[in-house]
């Protein structure tokens, strides 16, 4: 069946969190209930909070390195992050350790990251949480 995709640009700015299928407006009907996005989203993004850049003291999610999350009608999850910087010593390993986080949801059949650096991250997609965080007020 169809992906869930928003509308809105990919790219968040301000500290803003990456368009989802439950914070977005669906370009096509899903066969599963609002409610249902609505719980696997909140979810995922939990387990997105789970998983930490070993080097900085913050969550990915908050660092705004979670660009995309789709949620098909199979549930399975596609997730479109990036790093700090493309040499980053843990660039082989993340991506797994997202997966496997947010396989682990309940009602998520499988999950699948895709790594870009376009556009590349900067520290204005960190949110208020992280920069508290990183002491970078």
């Amino acid at each position: 069946m169809s992906e869930l995709e928003t509308q809105q640009d990919p790219k968040p700015e301000d500290g803003a969190k990456p368009e989802t299928a439950a914070e977005g407006v669906p370009t096509q009907a899903s066969a599963l209930p609002a409610e249902e996005i609505e719980r696997l989203t909140d979810d995922i993004v939990a387990a997105l909070k789970t998983v930490y850049d070993p080097e900085i003291p913050a969550d990915i999610y908050e660092l705004g390195l979670i660009y995309k999350i789709d949620i098909t009608d199979d549930r399975e999850v596609a997730i479109e992050m990036t790093l700090t910087a493309p040499g980053c010593p843990v660039a082989g390993e993340m991506p797994q350790w997202v997966e496997d986080a947010v396989s682990a949801v309940p009602g998520v059949s499988g999950a699948k990251v895709t790594l870009t650096f376009d556009p590349p991250w900067d520290q204005s997609r960190m949110s208020d949480e992280a920069r508290l965080a990183l002491n970078m007020f």
